[in-house]
């Protein structure tokens, strides 16, 4: 599944977290992140790293169709 800019800024307001302590916990540049949520192109592996961090502070990625409200994308806390 592919991480969506709303997810990821979705995922960073549940954990409290700003961009740049998002940035830090995946090892990637404030400025990275920042493009990632202006909806620029970030390198696939950026995007991955970002995912798995979010993943890993505890947020649940949920993907277009799976089990939501609303069966679009979201996140949710484990």
């Amino acid at each position: 599944m592919d991480l969506t800019v709303e997810q990821c800024r979705a995922g960073r307001a549940l954990l409290g977290w700003s961009m740049g302590e998002l940035a830090s916990a995946a090892g990637l540049g404030v400025m990275t992140v920042n493009r990632f949520e202006g909806g620029q192109t970030v390198a696939a592996g950026s995007v991955a790293k970002i995912a798995k961090t979010l993943n890993d502070a505890g947020v649940i990625l949920i993907g277009d169709g799976e089990a939501s409200a609303s069966g679009r994308a979201g996140v949710r806390l484990a």
